[in-house]
């Protein structure tokens, strides 16, 4: 059996509550106070009569974006037993993610589990689809611009940096020079068409195709916490491969865009990082699409709504 591995786990609530790790853990757990910059709480009702058993509490803290504030709070030290335990503790409502502790060091903690619920400032990247190809209206991306940044003028803010075209290899060379001045707390990665087409003549592969996926979302994690950004992984969307089997000399397949879903999905599980399935929205509604591709407005619209969800707000259907 191998050795129980180490983990660090930064919290400001119950966990540091001696009597709450003893009932988790069986004891008290080590502890070293950290600070955790760019957050602030926010009250959380809680309904789990067993986690209100074990806390005496059933309102808890979650954490909500903020620029120039900060969380006091300490590191926990834990095994793997200990961190399942709290993971087992926590409710529906959180999501253990990675963060930056202003140490420079980090940690797991758990984050509201709608990731753009206590977003800020949020930078996009990815295709065309991201773009908002096909779309006068600027696509799922504007639409969720505009709802956002009406939430909050002053603080909320959304930049569209996708490129038609882009795959996850330029979107990985690219993406650290983008964000310092944007100074993003959330970075949406909208893995699209480009990253599954194949040539129809030829031996080069325009996109990446499921096989390097894992090395670029591995780089794209690594700058979006250098940043102490949360990363959320889009894509794909529903392809209509009677429709683009000839597009522009690619082909784009049905079965290769499966491949890169089942990629993502689970690299995402692998790393806890949100995985936002685009594929379920479009599936088997061709009239949703421009060209088998692309979505129609109609089609971006439906991909908003999916995105929304996220937000803990309601959106209208059109």
């Amino acid at each position: 059996m191998s050795a129980s591995r180490s983990h660090t786990l930064f919290s400001f609530g119950t966990l540091l509550d001696e009597r709450v790790q003893k009932t988790l853990f069986g004891r008290a757990v080590p502890t070293t106070p950290a600070t955790l910059d760019g957050y602030t709480t926010r009250p959380l009702q809680i309904t789990d009569e067993a986690v209100i058993a074990a806390s005496g509490l059933d309102v808890h803290l979650t954490l909500v974006r903020r620029l120039g504030s900060e969380v006091q709070g300490a590191v926990l030290h834990l095994t793997d037993e200990d961190l399942a335990a709290a993971d087992a503790y926590e409710v529906d409502d959180y999501a253990r993610r990675r963060v930056l502790l202003s140490s420079g060091e980090s940690a797991w903690a758990y984050l509201d589990a709608k990731p753009l619920r206590p977003a800020e400032r949020i930078v996009i990247v990815g295709d065309s689809i991201a773009y908002g190809r096909c779309d006068p209206q600027g696509g799922w991306a504007a639409r969720l611009a505009a709802a956002h940044i009406a939430r909050n003028e002053a603080a909320h803010r959304v930049f569209n940096l996708a490129v038609p075209g882009a795959t996850l290899t330029e979107a990985d060379e690219q993406t650290p020079g983008l964000l310092a001045p944007r100074r993003p707390d959330t970075v949406l990665v909208a893995a699209g068409i480009n990253d599954f087409a194949l040539p129809l003549t030829g031996s080069h592969t325009p996109g990446d195709g499921p096989a390097r996926v894992a090395d670029h979302l591995d780089s794209l994690a690594a700058t979006a916490l250098s940043h102490n950004a949360r990363l959320v992984v889009l894509g794909p969307a529903w392809v209509d491969e009677t429709r683009t089997r000839d597009y522009e000399g690619l082909r784009f397949t049905e079965a290769r865009a499966l491949a890169l879903r089942e990629s993502l999905q689970a690299w995402c599980d692998a790393n806890h990082v949100d995985h936002v399935d685009l594929w379920e929205p479009l599936r088997g509604h061709p009239e949703l699409l421009e060209d088998g591709l692309h979505p129609t407005p109609e089609g971006h619209q439906v991909l908003y709504q999916r995105l929304e969800l996220l937000t803990g707000h309601c959106v209208a259907e059109h």
